[in-house]
């Protein structure tokens, strides 16, 4: 396996880094890729990249802009390279996971982008007489100083789980209702009758 030479030599503990070697894309549309993340937040740029993929924001284009027409937003020409951001995103996504395995924070810069053209190849058949476009992509993040570190999956601890007691159901106690029995005194109807002829012949 032969060694990476990278252009940026200013890496230290603090760093990560990635390679994409001989990717299928424009080497121009790189540069104006490239051009554009320097600098930026490590998931902003990754959230960036998605949305380029997904047509919803263009690339701002500083360099190569023969035929390049406007676009909306803070800038002039643009376009919206869907193969080529797809590409540097997965690599920018393998500096962030070799981070993560260096135990660097969470919050990483991308210190420096570099899209160099690689070595020409042919195409078979028909078009063999034409050229592949590729270009070779590095990237290297820096973490920002102050900020948490990353926790490894093996040496982050288990959250133990507090067991719960089981619940004992208490029965309520029985309350017995004193019925009253309420003894009314009814007169007979005789005894009635009796009385109010008593009343008429006084």
């Amino acid at each position: 396996m032969t060694k990476t030479n990278y252009a940026h030599k200013n890496l230290d503990n603090h760093t990560a880094k990635a390679y994409g070697k001989s990717l299928g894309i424009s080497t121009k549309v790189a540069i104006n890729i490239a051009k554009k993340l320097r600098g930026m937040n490590a998931d902003k740029a990754v959230a960036y990249l998605d949305r380029v993929a997904k047509l919803e924001q263009a690339v701002p284009y500083t360099r190569f802009t023969d035929g390049v027409g406007h676009r909306k937003g803070p800038m002039a020409s643009g376009r919206f390279p869907v193969k080529a951001a797809t590409e540097i995103n997965m690599v920018l996504k393998s500096a962030i996971a070799n981070a993560a395995n260096l135990n660097l924070s969470e919050e990483l810069v991308i210190d420096n982008i570099i899209a160099n053209k690689a070595g020409n190849r042919f195409h078979f058949g028909r078009q063999r007489r034409r050229a592949m476009k590729q270009t070779h992509v590095e990237i290297v993040l820096r973490e920002i100083e102050g900020k948490p570190k990353t926790t490894k999956k093996a040496d982050a601890k288990p959250v133990e789980k507090k067991t719960e007691a089981p619940k004992v159901e208490k029965e309520a106690p029985k309350v017995e209702k004193k019925v009253e029995e309420k003894s009314e005194t009814v007169k007979p109807v005789a005894e009635k009758q009796s009385d109010a002829v008593k009343e008429a012949s006084k």
